[in-house]
């Protein structure tokens, strides 16, 4: 027989990257605007923001990307709640990145992975800053995976190929508009303010005006969560910036966040991390890539440069879900490394 190879058909070909952010912003700034020839695609990963494209003026909320295409002048400020930003810069050609012209979405568990995948392909591949704004040009690692930049690439690929078949099927009834939800941004909204609290269902619907099953259908179009599950996964995440920047203990940080005892903080940090709160500390520094040798087993990790946001997706671009795993943590203040072992020799 003689075989006949297949070319691959390949739409969407990433060519250039000019750069790759994360940035965390404050709740009063703002950007005044740029435009260049390639594309942009910016996600909201926390906070909500005021986006100009164009001739547009559009609210953003957390879960939502917009597309700026070549030549569009773009700019964006805070609003309200401090935003936590994905900013990525590149060049694919060819008529299938014009359905991607004005595109404003909300994107789903596995695009918040794929995003997720690309930020940290990117700072293992490249030296370059993630949260440095004045980045005009990527600089490679010399120690760089192998396939970092590839793996890049086909993660960002298959972003634009998961959002283009979204487009082509009919859209769900109930999904959320593509403009944003303001109720959604009302509600994340109200949770970020009262991470220190411990809410139910009943008072967030009440206080916010909204029905359970209502409030619940948003979410999970939304999300792909419920509400619930989104509050407790940002109780987290605000639980491994604190323990990054090293001011409080365990005990303090579940006090702060409105646990009812640092067991259940210490269960629930194991169930959506994999690891105790321990064991993120003492690796907090390989993590955020701080300066200095590593901790020796048993000491503290309060030094170097504090939530450093070279490695800050992690905290938000991965689904925290609930689980029971059982686990004990004892720390001393400035002591967060520190750790103890059960009865069954596991670390506290």
């Amino acid at each position: 027989m003689t075989y006949r190879p297949l070319v691959p058909l390949r739409p969407l070909t990433v060519r250039e990257f000019y750069s790759v952010h994360y940035f965390e912003y404050s709740g009063s700034y703002a950007f005044t605007g740029e435009r260049h020839d390639f594309w942009e695609l910016l996600y909201v990963d926390r906070g909500s923001l005021q986006v100009t494209a164009g001739e547009r003026s559009l609210r953003l909320s957390q879960g939502q990307l917009i597309f700026h295409p070549p030549g569009e002048f773009h700019a964006l400020s805070a609003v309200g709640v401090a935003p936590d930003l994905v900013v990525v810069s590149f060049r694919c050609d060819g008529e299938a990145m014009e359905q991607f012209r004005g595109l404003v979405a909300f994107v789903g568990p596995e695009e918040r992975a794929l995003l997720g995948r690309m930020v940290a392909e990117s700072g293992a591949a490249f030296s370059t800053p993630l949260g440095d704004p004045r980045t005009t040009r990527l600089e490679r690692r010399e120690d760089q995976p192998f396939g970092g930049e590839q793996l890049l690439c086909a993660a960002l690929e298959e972003l634009l190929i998961r959002l283009a078949r979204r487009r082509s099927a009919p859209e769900p009834q109930g999904s959320a508009p593509p403009e944003g939800s303001p109720l959604f941004a009302q509600v994340t909204e109200y949770l970020e303010r009262r991470l220190d609290q411990s809410l139910t269902l009943e008072q967030i619907c009440q206080d916010n005006l909204v029905g359970r099953s209502q409030l619940q259908k948003l979410f999970h179009s939304c999300t792909g969560g419920g509400v619930m599950e989104y509050f407790h996964g940002r109780k987290l995440q605000a639980a491994r910036r604190m323990i990054r920047e090293g001011r409080r203990n365990f005990t303090q940080i579940a006090a702060c966040l409105g646990f009812q005892s640092v067991h259940y903080f210490s269960r629930r940090f194991k169930a959506a991390t994999g690891m105790s709160p321990s064991e993120y500390a003492r690796s907090v520094r390989m993590l955020a890539e701080l300066p200095g040798p590593p901790p020796k087993e048993g000491e503290g990790d309060s030094g170097g440069k504090p939530d450093d946001c070279a490695n800050n997706w992690q905290d938000r671009l991965f689904q925290f879900s609930p689980g029971e795993d059982t686990i004990k943590s004892e720390t001393t203040p400035g002591n967060l490394g520190g750790c103890k072992r059960d009865q069954e020799g596991e670390d506290l």
